[in-house]
């Protein structure tokens, strides 16, 4: 089953439930707000692609940083604030589980992948 990850007040998130729920795509819903980000979750996100992708630059929470924390940026402080703050990573993020077990992420909205023209 797949796994979608974003805040229920993030209308992109909205924008990609409502697509998987059109479609009959079957997922489990986890917010990133409420119910919290672990570090193996983020480990396992950051095996499969770069922090700077999973990073939101244009999020309420990255604005409220600090200069100092803004730029005094890389791999381990960045990966230290999204577990501190998870509102800093991009959403949606859809963690589709194929028939062969690997794990598949899609970063942010992708309407063909959402929304695909069959």
């Amino acid at each position: 089953m797949h796994v979608l990850y974003g805040i229920k007040t993030c209308d992109t998130c909205r924008k990609a439930r409502r697509a998987l729920d059109d479609r009959g795509v079957p997922y489990r819903w986890h917010d990133l707000r409420e119910d919290g980000l672990s570090a193996s979750l983020l480990e396992s996100w950051l095996e499969q692609t770069a922090w700077s992708s999973l990073l939101n630059k244009r999020s309420t929470s990255w604005r409220n940083l600090s200069d100092e924390q803004r730029d005094s940026l890389d791999a381990n402080s960045a990966r230290a604030l999204m577990l501190e703050h998870p509102t800093l990573i991009k959403r949606p993020i859809l963690e589709r589980h194929p028939a062969d077990n690997e794990m598949d992420l899609v970063i942010g909205y992708d309407k063909a992948v959402y929304e695909p023209q069959d």
